[in-house]
């Protein structure tokens, strides 16, 4: 069998087994470089909204691109319903691709990935736009996400405190607990007011789809900078809109952005700026310690190029994946059918 037609293929212990081998705070550091590395090709890139299939429950979707050389999507789901059920909110995997023969090189478990991603973006986003110095983050909504952005911003950003809030008790003791010997220092707080006390930074990472409330606009003072996760599709979004008119918004892709993120609630051609130009200096970030800085994130398909890219790279030297025979391999590319037949008469 040609070895070509081969895939590397990296199954959830795969994944799980590489991010303890290297770390996971080493992993979202170097998934951020990745993607400040892609963004600043980011001219490159082919760029469109991703493809979303929306039902009352739930949402899937493809997020595709290309950077001339190789081709990446995602799909990735997310039913907030599916945790009452003993089900992930979100479920991905992955493909990389060679442009040059439309041949596939990976195949990936993405949800773990996406949360390392995901992470990784939203530091990425405020080593650029938090104010400095920024030790002190509120983590409002604690689930499947909490822990890696925690960990994302203390490796990528110095914060070594983190203030917890969920709905459910729970979800921040579990949070807490898993935080546990990091050395961050995690207090669980009983309001979403006493969680923002002293916090510079605040991420809202809240799951349920509907129009929320979150953050109100008396609880945001000046200086903070707001990393806003949860609002991530059409009538899904967590800040009140006042906060959204005293920000400077920062967004990954405005088409997408205008149709999923928190400016949802705004007109179509309320000022935002792109964090692609924000890192290659083309545009200014944080212009004031006044200014309030909101990241109105929505994931965009080129931060998952960049974790796809990563990963492959580290399958150049790390054990961690397994073949997959997923390409037809007939001895003349025009007779398919003539390989049924061999198959068939050596079965025989």
């Amino acid at each position: 069998m040609n070895t070509l037609n081969i895939v590397p293929f990296v199954s959830v212990d795969n994944m799980m087994k590489l991010v303890l081998h290297l770390g996971a705070e080493r992993v979202m550091t170097d998934i951020a470089a990745y993607i400040e590395a892609d963004f600043h090709r980011w001219e490159l890139f082919d760029k469109t909204p991703r493809v979303a299939s929306h039902s009352d429950v739930g949402v899937i979707e493809l997020m595709p691109t290309s950077d001339g050389e190789m081709y990446g999507f995602k799909y990735v789901n997310g039913h907030p319903k599916n945790t009452k059920e003993g089900l992930q909110t979100v479920t991905a995997f992955g493909l990389l691709a060679e442009v040059d023969t439309g041949y596939p090189i990976l195949l990936t478990e993405m949800t773990i990935l996406t949360a390392l991603r995901t992470a990784a973006m939203s530091a990425l986003a405020a080593k650029h736009l938090a104010p400095k110095g920024a030790t002190t983050m509120a983590m409002i909504g604690n689930g499947a996400q909490s822990e890696f952005q925690a960990l994302a911003f203390r490796a990528i950003c110095g914060v070594n405190a983190v203030r917890l809030y969920d709905i459910d008790p729970a979800a921040s003791k579990k949070c807490a607990r898993n935080l546990a010997g990091t050395g961050i220092d995690v207090t669980i707080c009983k309001t979403r007011e006493e969680a923002m006390e002293g916090a510079a930074i605040v991420t809202t990472c809240t799951a349920d789809k509907q129009n929320a409330t979150i953050l109100t606009d008396n609880m945001v003072g000046a200086g903070i900078h707001i990393n806003a996760v949860g609002g991530d599709c059409p009538g899904k979004t967590e800040l009140h809109r006042d906060i959204l008119l005293r920000s400077d918004i920062f967004v990954e892709y405005p088409p997408q952005t205008r149709i999923e993120g928190e400016i949802q609630q705004l007109a179509a051609d309320h000022p935002v700026k792109e964090l692609w130009q924000v890192m290659t200096g083309r545009t200014t970030g944080r212009e004031s310690a006044n200014a309030i800085t909101l990241f109105d994130s929505v994931g965009f398909a080129i931060e998952d190029f960049s974790a796809l890219r990563y990963i492959h790279d580290q399958l150049k030297t790390l054990p961690f994946s397994e073949p997959l025979d997923m390409i037809a391999d007939p001895d003349d590319p025009r007779d398919l059918f003539g390989m049924l037949l061999r198959a068939k008469a050596k079965a025989a």
